[in-house]
């Protein structure tokens, strides 16, 4: 309902036979540019700001371009990004709005044997085509080329940025992407040196000193020197002008990465059905990178897995299974079904076990999974519920009004309803949807919506439990005061402040301590948090009386067994930098809490 950004997702293809291959056996010289484009429209629901690609050409004759990148900002930019490559209108690297249209390039591209493709979703507020990923660091030396793309939001970037500069380095930008690039980029360069000094040594010379070099690059060993000090949620995905290709996961398992491989081709995505739908392949056949793991391809195509960091936890994206990635995937579809089905007692408690005079639905479209696991647990209870489709997202409405008014009077009609689907003022309406973030969604739009079909009483369900912290590593709720179950905690603390205060003295005095922003809700139950949550959400003139009912941390585990992140929920951050930068928020709240609270 309330439309969460995430950080992003990606897709990489090394095709591992000549292009003549796959001309002769699929009937295109486009294969793996077509497998690419299919994959990133598959995880469009992932970033939806810009993509990109890049492609490294390992036959490129020297003197002619061997690797390409491809950025475009908006919904659209997958489309025209391949669009440019099938006019034969590639924009030379962005760099400048000269179009490189002759055959011999457009031949090139098409002829790449190493490809990867990124989705972006902003969670730091910039925009524009110089946050758009990949990015791209150039050298003469084909080995020192590095494009680099990925899935991630690094929480002590501060640190890793004065590492660099200590270091002597100078960035031109400060930002995670950027700046992991250039410490990256600079481990390459070691490691060519290394091998540069290996290669003299043997007592090579001119290009066969290069073509050592390129046989011999250690992607494990730049990989391990680059990510020891990184603290946060990271699937980080390149190419080498050499011919390398690596993913790489946090030692947390945070962020998710899949990957397949034949004797035909590596694919990488950020989800498993994308590989499944794009190369056909069944749920068994797809592999899920390791904690700390790394696949790595080198310019031969020899592929391996290897352990590039100790694994540091267990804390792999419980939102990534109720609302980010896909519900097509095997499991996830059955852990948003359990999801749904655990909230049947909680339900009946709400709607005095009147189950006929009640309406049950969903808020399309995340949350529909949900509902079928809710509707099969009351039918196995033996309960014959009545469903409906009351609830209706229409298209994003656009105005050329500018008062702010008017705006939100049209917001407030993004969602509608099926009119006589319910008795007035006789039945309940139960509706569900996947998670109840910053409530502005309920308060402007649903509850008014619904109200109009006068229900005795509405019950608004969520599939997940209160959200009660930001996330850092890589969806778009950074502040305290977007959460509307925050705001409820502090709206009943708000007569006696102590707590409010000490917990501002704690996070300033000791920010790396403990989650100290837990204390807040301490001396509240569920059921109080949520009543403050109706009392604020509840719109002007609202007549239907609301419930909420939210899924307990418990049920979330038993319906989610092997993804146990739950850090929004808990407040329980798996790394040092969640736990700072948590207190960091409540510092930044507490200073402005005036702003933020007659805002």
């Amino acid at each position: 309902m309330e439309e969460l950004k995430h950080e992003c997702g990606v897709a990489m293809i090394r095709l591992l036979k000549p292009p003549t291959y796959y001309q002769e056996k699929y009937g295109t010289g486009h294969y793996g540019l077509n497998k690419l484009y299919l994959m990133m429209e598959k995880q469009h629901n992932r970033g939806q700001e810009g993509a990109g690609i890049a492609c490294v050409n390992l036959d490129a004759p020297v003197g002619e371009e061997y690797m390409f990148r491809e950025r475009a900002e908006g919904k659209e930019a997958i489309t025209e990004i391949f669009k440019r490559i099938e006019n034969g209108k590639w924009t030379m690297n962005n760099d400048t709005a000269s179009e490189c249209a002759a055959d011999n390039f457009q031949l090139s591209i098409l002829n790449c044997q190493l490809m990867m493709g990124h989705l972006r979703y902003s969670t730091t507020g910039k925009s524009g085509l110089q946050y758009v990923h990949p990015f791209l660091r150039r050298n003469n030396w084909r080995a020192k080329n590095l494009c680099l793309c990925g899935n991630f939001n690094m929480t002590n970037i501060d640190e890793i940025f004065t590492k660099i500069v200590r270091q002597g380095q100078s960035p031109r930008m400060f930002g995670d992407s950027y700046i992991t690039l250039e410490w990256m980029g600079h481990r390459l360069d070691r490691e060519v040196e290394r091998n540069f000094e290996e290669a003299k040594n043997l007592g090579l010379k001119d290009l066969d000193i290069t073509h050592y070099i390129d046989d011999h690059v250690d992607m494990a060993r730049v990989l391990r020197t680059s990510l020891p000090d990184y603290d946060g949620g990271y699937v980080l995905c390149g190419l080498t002008g050499s011919g390398e290709m690596f993913a790489v996961r946090d030692p947390w398992g945070i962020r998710p990465v899949f990957f397949y491989q034949d004797d035909e081709v590596v694919a990488v995505a950020s989800e498993r059905p994308v590989l499944q739908t794009t190369f056909d392949l069944t749920t068994d056949q797809i592999l899920e990178l390791l904690p700390g793991e790394a696949l790595i391809v080198n310019k031969h195509g020899r592929t391996k897995t290897e352990t590039i960091l100790p694994q540091r936890g267990d804390s792999q994206c419980s939102f990534e299974r109720i609302y980010f990635s896909r519900g097509s995937d095997r499991d996830i579809y059955q852990e948003r079904k359990r999801l749904g089905e655990q909230l049947t007692k909680p339900i009946l408690r709400a709607i005095d076990l009147d189950t006929e005079h009640t309406v049950f639905s969903f808020i399309p479209n995340t949350a529909e999974v949900a509902f079928y696991g809710m509707v099969e647990g009351f039918r196995r209870q033996g309960l014959d519920v009545r469903t409906e489709k009351v609830a209706w997202k229409d298209i994003k409405l656009r105005t050329f009004i500018t008062e702010a008014g008017a705006r939100n009077d049209l917001a407030a009609h993004v969602y509608d309803i099926t009119y006589g689907c319910l008795e007035p003022y006789k039945d309940n309406l139960v509706i569900i949807d996947d998670s109840i973030v910053r409530g502005t969604t309920l308060k402007e739009s649903i509850f008014k919506i619904l109200d109009r079909l006068h229900p005795k009483k509405i019950v608004m369900v969520s599939s997940s439990p209160q959200v009660r912290y930001p996330d850092f590593y890589g969806i778009d709720m950074a502040r305290l005061e977007e959460l509307c179950a925050f705001r409820a905690a502090i709206a009943l603390l708000e007569e006696t402040p102590q707590i409010i205060n000490e917990v501002y003295q704690a996070c300033k005095e000791h920010p790396s301590e403990a989650n100290h922003v837990r204390r807040i809700y301490e001396p509240f139950t569920i059921e109080e948090i949520n009543a403050k949550m109706v009392e604020m959400m509840r719109p002007k003139g609202m007549e239907a009386p609301v419930e909420l009912v939210f899924q307990s941390i418990e049920g979330l585990h038993t319906a989610i067994p092997k993804h146990h992140g739950d850090w929004y929920f808990t407040g329980h951050y798996p790394t040092p930098g969640g736990i700072r930068r948590v207190n960091e928020a409540f510092i930044d709240f507490y200073e402005n809490r005036n702003n933020v609270i007659s805002s």
